[in-house]
């Protein structure tokens, strides 16, 4: 595998929420890197990794965050990697006001947005691992015995 995945999150305090993306990436052996960064506290280092991302090997960027969540939006602006966001429930309105930060971008800055929370988490890192498999063969079998074994 020559493709590896970004997981970003926004603050320290995020990082248990990422224990499902790390089990579906272990699962498919898709090596990846924890990041934390924030748009807000750390802007120069979050604008400085999205520009050079894709150089780095870097197939694709799962970021989450909570609350204001401009963390999906802002490394977007900056790559053109598919960036998949995921709204945190770190709030006291439990990641509604992330799933609406994340989903409303403009034109020209897409995110694909999951799910609140840990599923939203897992789920983005199946959509990075679908994403991968479309120029990885050996991924792509994994991907299609996994999807059959949800079903038993």
């Amino acid at each position: 595998m020559d493709k590896k995945i970004a997981v970003v999150v926004g603050s320290k305090n995020d990082l248990p929420y990422l224990d499902g993306a790390k089990e579906i990436l272990e699962r498919f052996g898709i090596p990846y890197e924890v990041m934390v960064m924030s748009a807000h506290r750390s802007l120069d280092r979050t604008m400085e990794f999205a520009e050079k991302a894709e150089a780095e090997g870097f197939g694709a960027i799962i970021a989450c965050a909570g609350m204001a969540a401009h963390l999906p939006g802002v490394i977007a602006a900056k790559t053109i990697l598919p960036v998949i966001g995921v709204p945190l429930p770190t709030s006291d309105i439990k990641g509604m006001d992330a799933l609406l930060a994340i989903v409303q971008m403009p034109s020209g800055v897409p995110v694909a947005t999951m799910a609140i929370g840990k599923s939203g988490v897992k789920n983005g890192a199946i959509l990075a691992a679908e994403i991968l498999s479309l120029n990885d063969e050996g991924l792509k079998k994994k991907l299609k015995e996994y999807k059959l074994s949800l079903g038993q």
